[in-house]
């Protein structure tokens, strides 16, 4: 017997900024079942899943239905932070749902666990900025869960989390499947998809290509994005050792009303190594992150770039420090400002940073870009208009263009398609190795840290230890068949 439908996509058309973002698309989200959308960064799947809450691009020109059964729909973003109040603390966001929704403290509490957040009490102390990009997610799958929503959209919810993590999260959307709700899952994790969906919807170029069970869907190479030609990536041998750019010493960090989330952290990082930190999601990685970036100044310890002293904060940083030392943010579309073209923001960094003149910034900037796959039509738009990989590479393009000694990464390769992924690892080798670029590549991704890191070090509790963790409807299909292999 077929399952109920909870929402009907027929032929949606969405143009915005003279291009079609989504063209011609239908699909079905069914009670009980998982359907993934998968495809190339840019190809439609994040315009097609905002069409479900009736959110489109602004000035957007639409056509096409989206017609949803009664119930409220939940939303899991890429970006998590862009609908958390980051004035709040997650316990007053959730307790006002509770409230809203006739949910009693054991729901609440219930639901954050479901969600992967054992330690409640903690969590809901805190503000969203003070969470992992992980946390951030799961606290936005528990207010979907406390609001007893039929039918939950859930883009990239494994981006960003360990492998422990990843498939307890796997396995919590196919027992919300099979509780009844009906799932919509964007991904780029094609292990994820093929382990938790009942039907692969293939997006390219905002059309259907195909569609499917993932035993037949996945037994065809998924298009992947165009890639520009990068150099061979791994890590860089060392005749000798090369000098040190940043030293760490005795660095312990705390959050605001004392909690202690890292403790007497040591780290060197020389020109041209790349040095993996890996852990669970909410060990402390991202917090280190930000102190090396001068973002987060609750610390102790000693911080030093090319042996001289580097202030706590980047408020007292002149601009050469400020230029050394940049940080790619695992959530891109929060590093943006809205309404202005991103590569004007781009070129706005070098004048900032380097005294760049404007035009010549610009150039620059067209170039850094170039390089990493956006071109000009997609430079001249702004944030809203662009797919979260096309902004993670607009936002590392804004951190190189500052000519960087060291480079702190983010989570930046979670949730790209392979061809993205490895343009971006391309570049970043093609840096360590032609101008000494010190990287700490914080990562879940095992691929990238296989083919770029020197070294691995694992953050646990707020501690960093040597080396790597241990083991641990049928749609319809719009335009020509999609080609046998990566477009």
């Amino acid at each position: 017997m077929t399952a109920p439908v909870l929402v009907r996509v027929d032929d949606l058309r969405v143009v915005a900024g003279g291009r079609a973002l989504v063209d011609g698309v239908g699909l079905r989200v069914r009670r009980g079942r998982v359907t993934a959308l998968v495809g190339p960064s840019g190809s439609g799947k994040t315009t097609t899943a905002l069409a479900l809450l009736g959110e489109y691009p602004p000035g957007a020109r639409v056509s096409g239905t989206v017609t949803a059964a009664a119930g409220p729909i939940g939303y899991l973003p890429q970006h998590p932070a862009t609908v958390l109040n980051p004035a709040r603390r997650v316990g007053v966001l959730l307790r006002d749902i509770a409230r809203r929704t006739g949910a009693g403290p054991a729901a609440l509490e219930q639901a954050l666990r479901d969600a992967e957040l054992a330690d409640v009490e903690g969590v809901t102390r805190r503000f969203p900025h003070q969470l992992s990009g992980g946390q951030q997610q799961r606290v936005v799958l528990a207010q979907a869960l406390l609001l007893g929503a039929r039918v939950i959209v859930a883009d990239e919810p494994t981006t960003g989390q360990d492998a422990r993590t990843k498939a307890r999260l796997t396995a919590l959307l196919r027992a919300l499947a099979a509780r009844g709700a009906g799932i919509l899952l964007l991904s780029h994790d094609l292990g994820v998809v093929a382990e938790t969906a009942d039907e692969v919807v293939v997006l390219e170029a905002g059309r259907v290509r195909r569609c499917g069970p993932p035993s037949e869907v996945l037994t065809v190479p998924v298009p992947a994005a165009r890639a520009p030609g990068t150099a061979p990536v791994g890590p860089r041998p060392h005749a000798e050792p090369a000098p040190v750019r940043l030293a760490v010493t005795g660095l312990t960090a705390h959050h605001p009303g004392g909690a202690t989330v890292l403790h007497d952290v040591r780290l060197t990082l020389r020109a041209g190594q790349c040095v993996a930190l890996v852990g669970r999601s909410g060990s402390g990685k991202t917090t280190l992150g930000r102190c090396l970036a001068g973002l987060h100044s609750r610390h102790r310890g000693e911080l030093r770039l090319d042996g001289l002293s580097l202030p706590r904060s980047v408020r007292r940083r002149d601009r050469a420090q400020l230029a050394a030392v940049q940080y790619v943010f695992q959530d891109a579309r929060s590093a943006f400002a809205d309404g202005r073209p991103v590569g004007g923001q781009v070129a706005r960094a070098a004048v900032r940073l380097r005294g760049l003149r404007g035009p010549a910034a610009a150039e620059e900037a067209r170039a850094l870009l170039a390089e990493l796959g956006l071109g000009p039509a997609q430079a001249a738009r702004p944030p809203a208009e662009l797919s979260g990989g096309e902004l993670q590479r607009a936002a590392l393009a804004r951190a190189l263009i500052a000519r960087p000694t060291v480079l702190v990464c983010d989570e930046i390769t979670s949730g790209l398609d392979a061809g993205t992924r490895a343009a971006i690892l391309g570049r970043l080798a093609q840096l360590r190795t032609g101008s000494g670029l010190a990287l700490l590549f914080v990562t879940h991704d095992p691929t990238a840290v296989d083919v770029l890191a020197d070294s691995v070090l694992t953050m646990d509790g707020g501690r960093l230890l040597p080396g790597p963790p241990g083991p641990a409807p049928r749609c319809r299909t719009t335009g020509p068949a999609a080609p046998a292999g990566p477009s």
